[in-house]
């Protein structure tokens, strides 16, 4: 019989369960000989540290020493962390969607000892409830079709199979590029569904996602429609006053519960945080709204101060629960308020929805979401409501800490190094740079025996080998730090990232890219990343970036991939407006993609030139510096998609032209 082998492990997560009665065992071949030899199911489960109900039901079956026994003597029993290897929980997750089961954390899946998936769910109660039947019932109907019912396995897991790979089919793309007029129909069906009062789209539980906010701020760049960004715009800064955001710490949980961001899911994803400061950027760029700033500065801080490790790359997550208590850091009673802030009290509750019975539970979550509260209140009072809250941040601290999940995850860190990149230049903060370069150069440096990227590092060692997702996003980064920085090596890094996706990833057949790598050891099913999820598909960010690419290198084998991926990819986007947004972007970066360049020294460089780049806020522009000592004043060129123009200086014409250049073209 096996033992407990998750504390030989190195995620957070796997060991959480370490002390578990169950006998749980990480994905590898040692578990699935096992399997095997022993002819009994698998239990798997999937999970990652930051997980309230991962948590909630590891609390009341996984430490339950009857439910344990019976796992141990009849399944082989397999813990993964989604975050450690994503592949592995992608393919589960679709052969549960085969189910129409509809997803979540943690996922349960019981799958033969050749690892075919034949049932699954998500959480289940210890005993019937929520009209979901008890754990234990679910292992017993699941041992009893096992035992008896050999036939229903062969046929779910035959079923589960043919799905999966109906989802995979292809056809072959156009062969001419498809009408930007169906990415502008796309923009417009999506805006129906946005909720233009309180912003994200329509209903609960609320999801910033970024991808589709990128989407929808694209769309008014394009087209010059002010609905998509209003729609934008007023997203964030319903984010920026609502409960989803720390008031008092800085960053953004990873959702809201409620249709009002209120209330939020409180877990702290370093992802999450890495695609709003990159919205924010662009937000802040285009309007100067001194809230966009101070969230931008707020959660950059946050970021460098709490989650930043001593190899300079940055942690994973912060967890939703305290003390196996959902958000008990973070939520106050209306007297632990009056206790700290004494007269200040009336007016910091008035405008935080601080009350004596409470917003939440019977506490209160700060916010700024009411009227009276939600616009900026000019410098000196938001000043001291800062001084305010670093009073109560100080006592907070003091307070048992969410645990945090130190695993290093590559496209995670990525993403943050490109909106750190991009932010350091908004906001004139090199601290912010320095940290992005330091990250990146763990990435880089820090590779498998073989010689290749990796996705997880955690305890000192490499957990995971890189998916298509890590590739894509360093790709990205290193164009956000070459326009940064001016440095060439980040050029060649990018070009590096490409040769490897198009080696290990891309699929001729449907124009996308494989999640995993081909060489890695083979799951039940290879599948595509090709649809946005909390993360975009490596698809839609390796096309986009390959657009921009091609303008910094003159090479046009990166717009030909890029434009291959769409063309293949234009059905998909059509089916699937909102899982698409990433490929969507990549479609605008094919149409109006810029790079732009100043000319001058340090001394000559003028800052108008530089107010002028910022206020495109435009995520398919890529800006870069070339010193020029010998230039008598700085000087700017445009590169478009056709052409590059001729080099300009009166600011007048630069601000013609760079509108001129917005919306792009036709190709």
């Amino acid at each position: 019989m096996a033992r407990n082998r998750l504390a030989e492990t190195a995620s957070p997560y796997l060991n959480q369960h370490a002390d578990n009665p169950v006998h749980w065992q990480p994905w590898d071949e040692e578990a699935l000989a096992e399997a095997r030899k022993r002819s009994v199911p698998i239990h798997l489960s999937i999970g990652y540290a930051a997980c309230h109900w991962c948590h909630v039901m590891a609390n009341e079956s996984f430490s339950d020493p009857g439910t344990a026994a019976y796992l141990n003597q009849n399944f082989v029993n397999i813990k993964v962390d989604r975050e450690e290897r994503p592949d592995i929980d992608q393919v589960y997750m679709a052969a549960l969607h085969s189910l129409g089961v509809p997803g979540g954390w943690p996922l349960t899946m019981f799958l033969t000892p050749q690892t075919e998936p034949f049932w699954g769910g998500t959480y289940f109660p210890p005993t019937p409830r929520w009209g979901r039947p008890s754990f234990r019932q679910v292992l017993h109907a699941v041992t009893e079709t096992w035992q008896h019912k050999p036939e229903t396995v062969a046929t779910n897991t035959k079923a589960i199979a043919t799905h999966l790979m109906s989802g995979q089919a292809t056809e072959p793309p156009p062969d001419t590029h498809p009408d930007p007029e169906l990415l502008d129909a796309a923009a417009a069906q999506i805006l129906v569904h946005f909720d233009l009062e309180r912003g994200g789209l329509k209903g609960a539980p609320k999801f910033p996602q970024a991808p589709l906010l990128e989407m929808m701020w694209r769309a008014h760049l394009r087209t010059g429609n002010t609905a998509y960004a209003d729609a934008v715009l007023i997203t964030l800064r319903n984010l920026c006053q609502g409960g989803i955001y720390d008031h008092l710490g800085g960053g953004f949980a990873r959702y809201a519960v409620d249709d009002q961001w209120l209330v939020p899911h409180f877990e702290k994803m370093l992802s999450d945080n890495g695609q709003l400061l990159y919205l924010l950027c662009l937000a802040y760029e285009k309007t100067g709204e001194p809230l966009f700033r101070a969230r931008l500065e707020e959660t950059a801080n946050w970021l460098l101060n709490e989650m930043r490790l001593p190899s300079g790359a940055f942690a994973t997550s912060l967890d939703a629960d305290t003390d196996h208590e959902e958000g008990a850091t973070y939520v106050w009673s209306a007297d632990e308020i009056e206790d700290h802030l004494g007269a200040a009290t009336e007016t910091f509750a008035k405008l935080y929805d601080v009350t004596p019975e409470g917003n939440w539970e019977g506490r209160n979550i700060l916010n700024r979401l009411r009227t009276e509260a939600f616009a900026w209140l000019g410098e000196s009072n938001e000043a001291t409501l800062a001084r305010h809250r670093a009073s109560l941040l100080t006592v907070r601290n003091t307070r048992a800490q969410p645990a945090r999940d130190d695993k290093v995850l590559t496209d995670w860190n990525a993403t943050l190094i490109a909106a750190l990149a991009r932010s350091s230049v908004v906001l004139s903060r090199p601290d912010l740079l320095t940290a992005a370069t330091d990250a990146f150069a763990f990435l880089s440096e820090n590779k498998t025996p073989s010689g290749q990227l990796a996705h997880a590092w955690c305890d000192g060692r490499i957990t995971a080998e890189a998916v298509s997702t890590d590739h894509a996003q360093m790709l990205r980064a290193a164009i956000e730090l070459y326009a940064a920085t001016a440095e060439k090596h980040y050029l060649d890094s990018a070009k590096a990232s490409v040769d490897v996706l198009e080696t290990n990833y891309y699929d001729d057949d449907s124009g996308s890219y494989y999640l995993a790598n081909a060489a890695q050891d083979a799951l039940f099913a290879r599948l595509h990343s090709d649809s946005d999820e909390a993360m975009p598909a490596a698809t839609g960010v390796a096309a986009e970036a390959c657009g921009r690419l091609f303008l910094l290198t003159g090479e046009t084998s990166y717009l030909d991939r890029a434009e291959t991926i769409i063309r293949h990819q234009a059905r998909a986007i059509a089916r699937n407006l909102i899982a698409t947004a990433s490929l969507q972007n990549a479609w605008d970066t094919a149409l109006r993609a810029r790079h732009v360049i100043v000319f001058g020294s340090e001394s000559k460089t003028d800052d108008t030139i530089a107010k002028h780049i910022a206020a495109e806020a435009d995520p398919a522009l890529t800006r870069e510096y070339r010193p020029d000592s010998s230039a008598s004043e700085a000087r700017l060129r445009i590169c478009d998609m056709e052409r590059c123009y001729p080099d300009i200086t009166a600011s007048q014409e630069i601000a013609d032209l760079l509108a001129r250049t917005r919306t792009g073209h036709t190709r």
